[in-house]
């Protein structure tokens, strides 16, 4: 790969070091080149000046000293060295925790008191023995130690978390790893970048996807992580995000009852609310469909058990009656009460009328609850980008009242529409009526 992958980059920052050694390089690749041969210290960082194209190898980073801008400067850190957690055992550790899981601090590897230690920066130069930092210089199985500051205890084991972020759990909707690279090795697009290709994920539209720098991320339900990449020919692509060989917990509250939308439900109600028996998941007939159980190992797919995969109102699932696709089903909410038919109408308090299922001019100020096009296709939820990406967000059409799935016209088309859910129709017109012109409003 390349050099520059292992650097975290920062555009227009200068930080304060003491330790430093200057050179002349033609580019920021050369300037890595010098880090990684710097034998004077432990290289961190570097700083790479455009205009003058100077080099700045450095023994901090910006966790260690002082940062401010520098409109000329691009400060590259070693990403090592910005992790405080450990992959596997530890043996790559160089975060800065210094003391052990009982909390005593650590004895500085340089020194030798008040134990003479057999592992110190002159006899294992490439361990990372700086400071008094915990570190795995032998390949310890229990990971990180240190030799301690206590006379009575000569070394023990530091308490530093697993890298939960550097692998996928379920299909990495919650990865906050650092690859940047898609599986076919081109570079990532930055998210908040529209160049080379204009998207609708930036971190201000949604800012609870962690989407950092270009970093690959799964903000929309899709199989695994991706990102936009920076080739003008490829608009997108998948990351190769190893699993985590931990299975994620799994929390059994509230999941045999509806509680909010019903996505953590795992009973086995698999019938639906007006009686039709649910397809098994794992079959496509009589419905063809993409929600199968081994693509989304965490969305409870199991037998033909009514689930809510995709953020819907409440659970649902693909019927065997080949004229009806999918329908709700009725599932007790957990504080007691049925939420099927009858139960859907009680919570609605009788002097309240429900909204009109018809539209005005060009259904613009529609605010009913249909979400069922034309053709009979359920529509997607506008703040979901799958299984179609698009533009048209709550945060961008704040007006529009783009709640749930429900049909709306937020660009002034002929009459209210939704995307839907079918992955060969992006888009349709909904299933209402217009209005009698002569009602009184």
């Amino acid at each position: 790969g390349d050099i520059l992958d292992d650097y975290l980059r920062t555009d227009g920052v200068w930080i304060f070091t003491r330790n430093k050694q200057f050179y002349k390089t033609n580019n920021e690749k050369e300037c890595a080149e010098k880090c990684e041969a710097e034998r004077n210290f432990n290289c961190r960082a570097f700083l790479f000046t455009r205009k003058k194209l100077q080099c700045l190898t450095l023994a901090e980073n910006a966790k260690m000293t002082v940062m401010f801008n520098s409109t000329e400067a691009v400060l590259y850190e070693k990403k090592i060295y910005l992790l405080q957690c450990r992959t596997g055992i530890g043996k790559d550790y160089r975060g800065m925790e210094a003391k052990t899981w009982r909390g005593i601090p650590c004895q500085k590897w340089a020194e030798k008191t008040p134990h003479n230690p057999n592992y110190t920066p002159e006899k294992h130069p490439n361990a990372g023995l700086d400071e008094n930092y915990c570190r795995n210089p032998d390949g310890d199985e229990s990971g990180p130690w240190c030799y301690t500051t206590d006379p009575a205890t000569r070394f023990d084991y530091c308490n530093i978390p697993e890298c939960e972020g550097q692998c996928m759990q379920c299909n990495g909707e919650d990865y906050y790893g650092e690859v940047s690279r898609t599986e076919s090795g081109l570079e990532c697009q930055r998210w908040d970048a529209q160049e080379p290709h204009m998207h609708g994920f930036t971190p201000k539209h949604f800012p609870e996807k962690d989407l950092k720098e270009n970093y690959c991320r799964n903000p929309d339900g899709e199989l695994r992580p991706w990102c936009f990449t920076t080739s003008p020919t490829k608009r997108w692509e998948y990351c190769n995000i190893p699993r985590c060989t931990t299975h994620p917990p799994v929390s059994g509250l509230g999941s045999q009852c509806l509680s909010g939308k019903g996505e953590d439900y795992r009973g086995r109600i698999a019938v639906t609310e007006l009686g039709n028996a649910c397809q098994h998941w794992n079959t496509q007939f009589p419905h063809r469909h993409g929600w199968i159980p081994d693509r989304y190992p965490c969305k409870g797919l199991e037998e033909n058990y009514c689930r809510n995969p995709d953020g819907e109102k409440r659970p649902w699932c693909y019927t065997i009656n080949s004229s009806v696709r999918w329908e709700y089903c009725a599932i007790p909410h957990c504080d007691g009460t049925e939420q099927g038919i009858a139960g859907f109408a009680a919570d609605v308090p009788m002097e309240v009328p429900l909204p009109e299922e018809c539209y005005r001019g060009k259904g613009q100020s529609y605010r009913g609850t249909t979400s069922i096009t034309a053709s009979g296709k359920k529509c997607q939820a506008w703040n979901s980008m799958f299984p179609h990406r698009h533009e048209k967000t709550p945060d961008r059409f704040p007006n529009a009242d783009l709640r749930d799935n429900y049909c709306r016209n937020p660009d002034g088309d002929s009459s209210p529409w939704c995307f839907t859910t079918d992955p060969s129709m992006t888009w349709e017109y909904c299933s209402l009526k217009r209005c009698d012109d002569h009602t009184q409003e």
